[in-house]
């Protein structure tokens, strides 16, 4: 009876209120809850970089960060669909892309072997203002897709991000850095003691912002720390 009445149902919702692809408006989805058709999902640019260590991600916190691996899922160029996505998931209230795109995160973090153990996943906290003016944390919609892939918690409120700071976008690395320093405490470290930590954030490019974070969140005893971001964005 179930079944026969979701038959019934699933067509007329579709009718009334149709679903199309994220990307192209597509109505063409594969299954009812999927963002993307498949001619769109096949253009996202895979970096494949949770597969290997020392890559580009990586690279980026030599000397800087103590990781034990980092990578991003995508690579991003201007005018890409995959800054459409992200445009619509931090402008345009598209919480489920972010849910979506966390999924696909996990997914390749998962099938990589080189996060395996993970003990919590932590959003790279916005600004309080910030998030109140947008209505949500982009980075812990993300974290939440990624969470429910690897089956672990998210911890939100072990570190917060403790002064306002102007958009990165148009800023030189030294400018970067001197914009976010300071930026991030550890509220409640006890949550991350003695953990295999992975921080999340939507975009990297010199990746001035997770150092900062970072930073603060290897002072924690025993903290293992891993990143993952959604977007890698070459200087």
């Amino acid at each position: 009876m179930h079944l026969l009445i979701k038959n019934i149902i699933d067509p007329l919702s579709h009718l009334f209120f149709p679903q199309v692809c994220a990307g192209c408006g597509s109505d063409l989805l594969p299954e009812a809850d999927h963002l993307l058709c498949l001619q769109c999902h096949a253009q996202l640019p895979e970096t494949h970089f949770a597969l290997h260590a020392n890559n580009p991600v990586e690279k980026t916190f030599w000397g800087r960060l103590s990781l034990k691996a980092a990578c991003s899922q995508y690579y991003f160029t201007k005018e890409s669909l995959i800054q459409t996505l992200i445009h619509q998931l931090k402008y345009e209230g598209r919480k489920d892309n972010g849910l979506m795109l966390g999924r696909l995160m996990g997914q390749s973090l998962l099938q990589s072997g080189r996060f395996g153990n993970i003990d919590a996943v932590v959003p790279l906290p916005l600004f309080a203002d910030k998030e109140k003016r947008r209505g949500y944390n982009q980075s812990l919609l993300l974290s939440e897709g990624i969470a429910e892939i690897l089956c672990v918690p998210v911890t939100k409120n072990a570190v917060s991000r403790i002064r306002y700071t102007e958009t990165q976008t148009k800023k030189s690395r030294p400018e970067r850095w001197q914009n976010v320093a300071g930026g991030f405490m550890a509220i409640q470290p006890g949550l991350l003691e003695n953990k295999k930590v992975l921080l999340v954030d939507d975009v990297i490019t010199t990746g001035a912002t997770l150092e900062a974070c970072g930073s603060v969140m290897l002072n924690i005893q025993g903290i293992e720390l891993f990143i993952a971001t959604l977007a890698y964005a070459s200087q």
